[in-house]
């Protein structure tokens, strides 16, 4: 039986945004048929464009759409390329102040298809979003970076145990959810304690205080540079991590491109009732092809194409925003057989930037059905993959 459309926020962003977002729509709509329902998309003005036509990159008439949705995703923002008086406040601060979205879950796996360092990589960092040393978030007037003189410039970084308690309850969730009966639950605070003894100790502590609520999950701790290091040498090692805002950023990219490419490095930014799906990567707008009609503007794929693309499963009001169960969540071994498989066409789907020939259409278009035996009028099962730029990894995966 066919449910009723879920209504869904997108916000086509800048750069390669207007290609990329697109193709994940695409693949979105395609899980949707699979679980028996559709996707009502609801456009709204953003980024550069909505300067062009509101004179503001987030309009108020996208906030009041936004207001009534409890999922919507976003491309990327080339604010450094936007009038001077528009640079004050990216896009993405405005959301994530306006709709608290403390959380950034950022899962980093290698998968068939895209080169990777790190083959063994299968990774979650939980990213605490909305404190730390970044200056658009930790004030509420003002910034948290100044210059009281041309020649010295300071930065204030803001760690609360409230805020540190509730990403840390997040990470252990999500810790239980990926264990399954071959491997415990595993979770690694990651901090810098020895020198940042009262910011970053704090939240090691108030992880540690966390962590005694969740006796079946094993907790470790690393300091910030040796876990940079031991996601290169062994990450196999690590399950879930958490940490701060500044950490998380730079550990999530370095796992993403171990993974294969920041192309891939699916990222959701979410509260107890919202979700903000997102690409890891920028608006790469040199990689973007000038002057292609509508109909040809997915033909280019650069290594920086859409993030997987995980919908949460929690809906508005039901405080299940931020779960993980649906971004990131237990592994399911026949999915990851499932992945291995080459394409049963025989077609070479690889990306041009892996040396294969196709574009965002083609691979959206055909690996949605030839890798995961699946298609978008079919039945379900577990089913995955499309490709070097767009993945869908499981049923729990879609709305």
């Amino acid at each position: 039986m066919v449910s009723s459309p879920r209504r869904v926020g997108v916000l086509i962003g800048d750069g390669i945004g207007p290609e990329v977002v697109p193709a994940a729509m695409t693949v979105a709509d395609a899980a949707a048929a699979v679980e028996g329902f559709g996707i009502d998309w609801e456009e709204l003005p953003f980024g550069a464009a909505a300067i062009a036509s509101h004179d503001d990159a987030v309009p108020d008439a996208t906030l009041s759409a936004l207001d009534d949705l409890g999922l919507w995703i976003v491309g990327p923002h080339d604010s450094a390329a936007y009038p001077v008086e528009h640079r004050s406040r990216t896009p993405g601060a405005v959301l994530r102040t306006r709709y608290g979205l403390f959380a950034n879950l950022r899962p980093a796996k290698a998968f068939p298809g895209v080169p990777a360092t790190k083959p063994d990589i299968d990774v979650l960092i939980v990213r605490e979003n909305s404190e730390g040393l970044y200056a658009d978030r930790n004030m509420t007037v003002g910034s948290g970076e100044f210059m009281p003189t041309p020649d010295v410039a300071l930065a204030v970084g803001l760690v609360t145990r409230s805020a540190s308690e509730r990403i840390a309850r997040v990470a252990f969730e999500a810790a239980r959810d990926r264990a399954d009966s071959g491997r415990p639950a595993r979770l690694t605070i990651v901090h810098k304690a020895n020198v940042l003894r009262l910011t970053t100790g704090l939240f090691r502590d108030a992880c540690r205080e966390v962590g005694k609520e969740f006796p079946d999950v094993e907790i470790t701790e690393q300091h910030v540079d040796a876990m940079a290091a031991l996601l290169v040498r062994r990450p196999a090692d690590f399950d879930v991590i958490v940490t701060e805002n500044l950490f998380g950023d730079i550990l999530s990219d370095l796992a993403g491109e171990l993974a294969g490419s920041l192309g891939i490095a699916g990222s959701v930014n979410c509260s107890t009732t919202q979700v903000m799906a997102q690409a890891t990567h920028g608006a790469a707008p040199r990689h973007r092809r000038a002057g292609r009609r509508e109909s040809r503007r997915h033909d280019r794929v650069g290594g920086h194409g859409v993030p997987a693309l995980r919908a949460h499963r929690g809906r508005p009001g039901t405080d299940r925003g931020c779960r993980p169960h649906g971004f990131g969540g237990r592994r399911h071994p026949r999915g990851r057989d499932r992945d291995r498989r080459p394409g049963r066409d025989g077609i070479d789907h690889r990306v041009r930037r892996r040396g294969g020939p196709a574009g965002d259409r083609h691979v959206t278009r055909t690996r949605t059905c030839v890798n995961s035996g699946w298609s978008a009028g079919g039945t379900g099962g577990n089913y995955s993959v499309l490709s070097d730029q767009v993945i869908v990894r499981d049923r729990r995966d879609v709305l």
